[in-house]
């Protein structure tokens, strides 16, 4: 893994920067600098950009049924209920912490020819708005990044964002493609301070086949379309990551002043999960429910093995408590780490990618030989073992023979002519533990019981807030697509929030609408 640091591109944002000219100029505060240079912006757009997704995963995993609350009928978002707040950091950091900050570093590098700059600009600007669609729909861009020239820019369609990633993706392909010799600034450097490339430590071939992960995760997304070409997937996961090494995370640090918040935000630290257990959803499929006797060896990893499950809407009153008290079993996974990692987008992602894209290609063999390479790749990356506080957790490491046995277990195909599309599917989802994007595979696939066994639909008994509205059959209610506008754009730009509800035929400005508009399919999950 080529960790970097999250705050780091805070720290570095706000120091080491140009001076004024005149040392009496009272026009320009030398503590307050207008100017820098690409190497002191790009930490802050990778680490900011990235963490979009990580505070979007406050509230996902409950849609996706990884977590649900422990208070029974809670009236929360393990039961489809959502505000605008909510849905402010996944606005917020797109455009003002990250993305407002890439037209100033390619201007800068544009000026210098420092082209690996402009590469990795143009690949971070693709990696967040690809996030910010996905989970929003139609954004910004064509008018964004203006300031206070323009606090009312209008909103794309989904459809030209995605046409607008890939073109990124291309140009930054093209840029991180130069040789060496194109690029005037380090790309990375560690004195005086670190700075520039914190994710790839100045890789740029890194960055090429990061851009072509993101291409083929958008691309995969598709998979509803007349246009989805499964063997143009294909073709981009060959040039995308080559291993774990590759992935693209987040690496939590102490807090050291004057940095903050650099913990986990799954973490105890932070406290974001003090009211979340484990859903029965994700625990079935590690501790033998849904194939009775195979014991997943994630399970203590994942999940605490204590984790009974919970259905969603149902609460408990469970603890997970050694050494401490009223803490909440989620504290005991490997992810919530309070100086673990959080992951955007990686190498075993891809291979499910691959293996999935590949099943609809009618190449069951290569579909076959990617799902047995997730699988492995994640086993081996959580199963390095360790012990962590607080609280104190000690995690099993997963040896060779044990990665062995669950691939020859009645969880998995024998073969690629036993290999069906649930196989890839939930095994994907285990392997995507808490990522946002596990959202987009649910949507896509209309959350299909014959696909996610364990889904259920959240129980409302008891809670007078009314649920989502019923389907067409008239029986069964509708899963969420899209969270809804942030509280931000609903204050500063709400004629093009209200332009989202009439495109989705509602009309903005009721309670009754909301729980509506977070029902509409976004365009990539529509034929």
């Amino acid at each position: 893994m080529k960790p970097y640091i999250i705050g780091l591109g805070l720290l570095l944002s706000t120091g080491a920067l140009t001076a004024c000219e005149k040392f009496l100029d009272v026009n320009n505060n030398p503590n307050n600098p207008v100017v820098s240079t690409p190497n002191f912006l790009l930490p802050g757009i990778i680490s900011n950009g990235i963490q979009t997704q990580m505070f979007t995963a406050l509230r996902t995993p409950y849609i996706t049924q990884y977590v649900v609350s422990r208070t029974t009928n809670s009236g929360g978002n393990d039961q489809y209920f959502f505000t605008n707040a909510q849905s402010t950091n996944t606005f917020n950091y797109s455009y003002f912490q990250s993305g407002g900050n890439i037209p100033t570093l390619q201007k800068a590098a544009e000026a210098e020819g420092s082209v690996y700059y402009i590469g990795a600009g143009k690949i971070m600007q693709a990696m967040i708005l690809a996030h910010a669609t996905d989970m929003l729909g139609d954004i910004p861009y064509s008018e964004a990044y203006q300031g206070g020239a323009n606090f009312t820019p209008k909103y794309d369609p989904q459809q030209q964002i995605y046409a607008t990633i890939n073109q990124l993706c291309d140009e930054g392909v093209v840029e991180m493609s130069k040789p060496a010799s194109a690029q005037v600034r380090p790309f990375y450097s560690t004195s005086p301070s670190e700075s520039g490339d914190i994710l790839y430590k100045g890789d740029a071939s890194k960055w090429v086949r990061l851009a072509y992960a993101l291409k083929a995760r958008q691309a995969q997304h598709l998979t509803k379309k007349a246009s989805y070409d499964a063997n143009a997937v294909l073709a981009l996961c060959d040039k995308a990551f080559q291993s774990t090494a590759d992935d693209a995370q987040i690496n939590f640090q102490t807090a050291i002043a004057p940095l903050s918040n650099t913990t986990n935000i799954f973490g105890v630290t932070r406290a974001n999960f003090g009211t979340a257990t484990f859903s029965s959803n994700i625990v079935k499929y590690l501790n033998g429910t849904t194939y009775p006797g195979v014991i997943d060896p994630r399970f203590g990893i994942l999940t605490p093995t204590t984790s009974q499950g919970v259905d969603p809407g149902r609460g408990t009153t469970t603890n997970f408590t050694p050494g401490t008290t009223n803490i909440t079993d989620f504290y005991g996974s490997w992810y919530a780490r309070d100086l673990g990692y959080y992951e955007a987008i990686t190498y075993h992602e891809l291979k499910f990618i691959e293996a999935e894209a590949a099943f609809l290609a009618g190449n069951k063999k290569r579909a076959f030989d990617a799902l047995r390479a997730g699988i492995t790749a994640h086993m081996r990356k959580v199963g390095t073992g360790g012990t962590y506080s607080p609280p104190t957790v000690t995690f099993p490491v997963i040896l060779d023979g044990q990665i062995t046995a669950y691939l020859a277990s009645a969880a998995l195909p024998q073969n690629e002519t036993a290999l069906t599309l649930r196989h890839i599917m939930e095994q994907k989802y285990i392997a995507m533990f808490l990522n946002p994007d596990s959202w987009s595979d649910l949507r896509r696939y209309d959350f299909r019981k014959d696909l996610y066994v364990n889904l259920l639909y959240p129980t409302y008994t008891g809670n007078t807030t009314p649920p989502l509205p019923l389907g067409p059959n008239g029986v069964d209610r509708l899963f969420p697509r899209r969270l809804l506008p942030g509280a931000t754009e609903v204050t500063v730009n709400p004629n093009a929030v209200a332009g989202l509800y009439t495109e989705a035929g509602l009309t903005f400005g009721s309670p009754a609408a909301d729980l509506e508009y977070v029902t509409k399919p976004l365009w990539f999950d529509r034929p």
